[in-house]
């Protein structure tokens, strides 16, 4: 039974309407996946050309997820998602002509692939970060679980009519359907206002200062990492599947477009179920436990079906793959939201899209490669073997639940004094911090300042260090360097709760108050 708490989010009017666009466009999308997919299976049967069918969809992610999310970041989110939806739109469009006209070639369906891609990637990010927006705080875990849920409805829905609409209607049909799904998901953000989020007095940042931004924190994010590691270690051995499943459709059970769109909506279906029972997974087992079971779910199912040959081998293979899927994916997305912060929430985002589909691209190509050299059946029972050793590989990097620590903005640092007006660009700055420490209680200080070295260089700072002073023993100095005076006031900005109590923690070994100094490099 669906918990009342998988439907809170739906009590906020934006969420739902979006909701069910972004479901309607996700149905066109499947149905384009499905197709196209089957359609190079005809053009070009190699494991190797149908597995590029996957890697031309998953790569965009993996190239140009970042940027967008940088963009996502530093303009309006909004606007952001208008044009990249109407780039959607025309590339489909596109390509729906192309196949109507029959012109098609496996080349322009992966040149296609690619762009269409591309356009989905540029909002990935966006769409992702406007989640706080639409729901509060503590409906955000249910929120993304509902996202998961459609689009596994879409999976499932747009999956199986894929097939069946090429085999009634004609083979363009799922290309016009995908070109046309995005116009109600365009409707809904020329009518939403979001909530006007606090404007900060400082410039925008650059796009290149922002992507630099972005890697620095996620370098410096323990919980992000964990959350990278995790997703790679699972991605690049689960995408065998995706990638060589027209083939178990055509090759080993001799199906055609249909069944392969049931198969497809066969993962979608059990996905859907998975999703709903995911909260009270969690809550027993926990994040980490959770995402093992997945990934060794998904072990068996690579064995079915590498030994499928009747259907319902297949499709079971197909049940369990989909619900294992969406327990890994769901648990690793909610650990990457609320490892991060709202200023880099896109970016991070971003960051962790890109490692998704940067492995389902990897492993798409890999797989299709060793489909090619061993046989079909034995890559997916080597992608079962590396799942399986991946899970003690990873088990020392934990997930991170959203409850040891607080992302909200302190705005506690006081403005710096100085003595003229600043040019933002001028840098780069140096902020020193003296601290008198008693001898006893150096070593517990050192170990408190390190943590928060690590906080500081995530809101920003390229260097930190702790110097001793070796004529008095009692007097310690931190120093970090950012690259220009905006980006130390962005500092000030960024600065939270949790960055807050541990800076307290620190001064507390404090003899005084800490003496603050800016320098700004001479020109």
């Amino acid at each position: 039974m669906t918990s009342p708490q998988a439907l809170r989010p739906f009590r906020h009017r934006w969420f739902a309407a979006i909701w069910g666009a972004t479901v309607a466009s996700n149905i066109g999308g499947w149905m384009y996946s499905a197709a196209s997919g089957w359609l190079m299976s005809e053009l070009n049967a190699e494991p190797i050309a149908v597995a590029l069918v996957q890697a031309a969809a998953t790569l965009p992610m993996f190239l140009f997820a970042v940027p967008a999310g940088a963009l996502a970041d530093i303009t309006d989110k909004r606007t952001f998602l208008l044009i990249g939806e109407i780039c959607v739109t025309i590339t489909a469009t596109l390509f729906a002509v192309v196949v109507w006209r029959d012109l098609t070639t496996p080349t322009n369906i992966l040149v296609f692939t690619f762009l269409s891609s591309t356009a989905v990637t540029l909002t990935s990010p966006a769409w992702q970060a406007v989640v706080p927006q639409l729901v509060p705080k503590r409906d955000l875990s249910s929120a993304i679980a509902a996202n998961s849920v459609g689009m596994n409805v879409s999976r499932a829905v747009g999956s199986a009519l894929g097939g069946g609409a090429a085999t009634i209607l004609g083979v363009a049909a799922p290309f016009w359907i995908n070109a046309f799904s995005n116009v109600g998901v365009i409707a809904v953000l020329l009518s939403w206002k979001p909530t006007t989020l606090p404007i900060s007095v400082l410039p925008v940042e650059r796009f290149g200062s922002a992507i630099r931004v972005a890697f620095r924190h996620a370098r410096h994010n323990s919980d992000l990492l964990a959350t990278l590691i995790r997703a790679l270690a699972f991605f690049f051995f689960a995408s065998a599947y995706w990638a060589l499943l027209p083939l178990v459709a055509r090759t080993q059970l001799g199906g055609g477009p249909s069944a392969y769109g049931y198969f497809l909506g066969a993962i979608g279906f059990a996905a859907i179920v998975g999703a709903l029972l995911l909260r009270g997974l969690e809550r027993r087992l926990g994040p980490d436990r959770v995402v093992i079971a997945g990934t060794a779910g998904t072990a068996v199912a690579l064995v079915l079906f590498g030994t499928a040959q009747n259907w319902w081998v297949a499709f079971s293979a197909s049940l369990l793959a989909g619900a294992s899927w969406i327990t890994v994916v769901a648990s690793l997305n909610v650990s990457a939201q609320v490892a991060l912060p709202d200023w880099v929430r896109a970016r991070g985002l971003a960051i962790f899209v890109s490692v998704f589909f940067g492995a389902l691209a990897l492993g798409s190509v890999f797989w299709g490669l060793i489909g090619n050299l061993v046989g079909l059946s034995e890559a997916h029972f080597l992608a079962a073997a590396g799942l399986l050793a991946a899970i003690p590989a990873t088990r020392r990097w934990t997930l991170h639940a959203g409850a040891r620590v607080d992302l909200a903005p302190s705005m506690f640092w006081p403005a710096p004094v100085i003595s003229e007006p600043l040019d933002y660009d001028r840098g780069p700055v140096l902020v020193t911090v003296e601290y008198m420490v008693a001898p006893e209680d150096r070593k517990a200080f050192l170990k408190e300042a390190e943590k928060l070295g690590a906080d500081r260089k995530r809101e920003g700072a390229y260097a930190w260090g702790i110097f001793e002073d070796v004529e008095k023993k009692e007097r310690f100095l931190e120093a970090f360097l950012v690259e220009s005076w905006v980006e130390h006031l962005r500092q000030h900005e960024r600065t939270t709760v949790s960055g807050r109590a541990l800076q307290s923690s620190v001064t507390a070994f404090n003899r005084g108050l800490p003496v603050v100094s800016h320098l700004v490099a001479h020109r």
